[in-house]
């Protein structure tokens, strides 16, 4: 299976604030540098408890870019459960959303946050 990898850069902006600080809207917008050079635009819904560290969210997000030469755009649904430090995340091409270069895209995603600085892996496959 193919992998790419590299680092991104994050903006989230808030949208509509929730009258419960808890919860909360954001706005996405990344720039991925390495073997995926795109940006993309989404969106998140999350709860968050965060004096104990527990939450969840969930997000969409359009991928337009290049990924192995090739041109094109997918999108990510992204699902995120924060228990008391502990984490699972998943994030993967939503079927059938790839277009252009990318159609029939399939694939999964890992965030790895070091020290502030984000990076993905994309695990992926693309038909010939």
């Amino acid at each position: 299976m193919p992998h790419a990898k590299g680092p991104f850069e994050v903006t989230l902006t808030p949208q509509d604030q929730a009258a419960d600080l808890a919860h909360g809207r954001m706005r996405l917008d990344k720039q991925f540098h390495g073997d995926l050079e795109a940006m993309s635009r989404g969106e998140m819904l999350a709860v968050m408890n965060r004096e104990l560290g527990s939450g969840a969210y969930v997000a969409l997000e359009r991928v337009e870019g290049a990924l192995a030469g090739r041109q094109g755009a997918f999108a990510l649904a992204h699902t995120g459960v924060m228990d008391r430090g502990g984490q699972a995340l998943r994030l993967f091409v939503v079927p059938d959303s790839g277009e252009g270069g990318l159609a029939g895209l399939t694939g999964e995603m890992k965030i790895i946050i070091t020290n502030g600085d984000h990076a993905y892996e994309f695990d992926y496959v693309l038909p010939e």
